[in-house]
């Protein structure tokens, strides 16, 4: 995969666009925070280069002038919502979250828990953030929020609303999902800061996306395809055109929801901050990427990528037809086919070929290697295999797996599971290779290629359509497997 952006000058420039941005108020600004803190593994498809903990690494510079408020949507914490990508309730992402800043001894000043009405839930969650030294706020709703300015902005609003004391010049305000009322916060933080006399300021980094990138250019369309199941919308600032004449990229909820907030502001500051969404935002991404046909192919790649989980998904039931059609648009708007991925054609003709379900992966050296379904191993655990003796030199006929313990497994296996097939999957295969590596060199050498398969491309092929749904399942016990190493 071809390096389409330059890590190093991004943190630079970054670093200073957001210094800029403190100095325009009285070194003191509000960042809302989008995406994720870590792991950003969407931007460092669609940008070969960008490492997925950039954002991380960027905040570090900061650390002696910085400190991090969290929060969370009470509801979220009363349903127990999960995070599909990595399968864990949003509370207890927050406090991974918290632990990770924690270690890297960056201040996290409270977690802000929003929409509270009583919630049973918050007092567990309350009590666990103690435990750790963090002190929790209570975020009551505002009546009239957010078009009533009126009612916002005096003693029943804003005013209300416990004021979190925070001590350096750039405070980042973040979330471990969405709705969770990051710019509520940053309202309220500074309605109280500048009735104390401090003109605190506000500003969003979101990475996509790119305002400065085409509308159409894949790595925009690539973000579409990422957030085809929130309805997200790219579309042409139509404030940035009118004031500057200068064509700029935002998304539909932003550009919509600006009036209101470009109010707000107005009220807090007592003056016009920003005249755009666009305004607001303190992304320069595009200034960093080197290869720009680079980029372009690998957005194109994440979307037809993101197509494939998203019939996944439908046959799963857990999305609708309306969003499958989403992201056929979003393939049709850059004239991709699902058969331009070069993994597809291989993985289908092995799985007709060896009539059982087939995953295959790219390799960095570009050969593609298949893993087919047995009653030893899953699909995708035989393709982590073979892509490690591969990577390795390994023989193929060499086992790297010993029979002793595989005995073991499946006699635990036939005991406790109440599924029909015992074949091992990614998580299982990985322990077992550990146990091997122990009393075989063959096996640790093929251990340390592990890292060698974080970025690749892969596929699958059902063979058999009564198998779907645990097929899919698969290939999402891999994606996780990836995303770990």
């Amino acid at each position: 995969m071809r390096v389409a952006f330059d890590h190093e000058k991004y943190l630079k420039i970054q670093k200073e666009k957001i210094e800029e941005r403190i100095k325009r108020f009285d070194n003191k600004l509000y960042l809302e925070f989008g995406g994720k803190l870590f792991d950003d593994l969407h931007a460092s498809r669609v940008l070969p280069g960008f490492k997925p903990d950039a954002k991380i690494e960027l905040l570090k510079q900061f650390k002696d002038d910085l400190e991090v408020i969290f929060c969370i949507n009470a509801n979220d914490i009363e349903k127990n919502k999960i995070r599909a990508d990595y399968g864990i309730s949003y509370e207890q992402d927050l406090l991974r979250l918290i632990e990770k800043m924690q270690k890297l001894n960056i201040l996290v000043s409270g977690v802000a828990i929003n929409m509270y009405t009583g919630q049973k839930g918050v007092e567990k969650l309350a009590k666990s953030l103690k435990k750790k030294n963090i002190t929790p706020y209570l975020f009551e709703p505002i009546a009239g929020y957010p078009n009533d300015i009126e009612k916002i902005f005096n003693k029943e609003g804003f005013g209300k609303n416990p004021y979190i004391k925070t001590t350096k010049k750039l405070v980042v305000i973040t979330a471990p999902g969405p709705n969770s009322g990051k710019l509520a916060t940053c309202l309220s933080q500074m309605y109280h800061e500048n009735k104390n006399g401090i003109r605190a300021g506000y500003a969003k980094y979101e990475t996509f996306p790119v305002w400065n990138l085409g509308l159409l250019h894949p790595v925009n369309v690539a973000y579409e395809a990422a957030t085809v199941d929130l309805g997200d919308i790219n579309m042409i600032d139509p404030f940035h055109m009118q004031e500057y004449n200068i064509e700029a990229v935002n998304y539909n909820r932003d550009i919509s929801t600006f009036p209101i907030l470009k109010n707000m502001l107005n009220s807090i500051m007592g003056e016009n901050i920003y005249n755009s969404p666009t305004d607001m935002g303190v992304n320069m991404i595009k200034g960093c990427i080197v290869n720009d046909e680079a980029a372009k192919e690998a957005g194109c790649q994440e979307v037809i990528r993101r197509y494939y989980g998203t019939v996944c998904d439908m046959k799963k039931g857990a999305t609708s037809q309306e969003v499958v059609d989403r992201i056929c648009a979003l393939m049709t708007k850059l004239s991709l086919n699902k058969e331009d991925r070069s993994i597809v054609e291989p993985t289908i003709k092995a799985s007709e070929k060896k009539k059982a379900n087939v995953v295959a992966i790219e390799l960095k050296n570009g050969k593609i290697i298949t893993g087919k379904e047995s009653k030893l191993l899953s699909a995708s655990s035989a393709m982590l295999i073979n892509s490690l003796k591969e990577l390795a030199g390994i023989p193929d006929e060499e086992y790297l797996l010993s029979p002793e313990v595989l005995e073991g497994i499946f006699k635990t296996k036939q005991k406790i599971s109440y599924r029909k097939n015992y074949y091992l999957n990614i998580q299982e295969v990985l322990i077992t290779l550990s146990i091997c590596s122990l009393n075989n060199k063959s096996v640790e050498k093929a251990m340390e290629q592990l890292e060698k398969i974080e970025r690749t491309r892969s596929a699958f092929f059902l063979h058999s359509n009564k198998r779907r749904k645990q097929c899919c399942e698969k290939l999402r016990n891999k994606a996780n497997m990836r995303d770990k190493v």
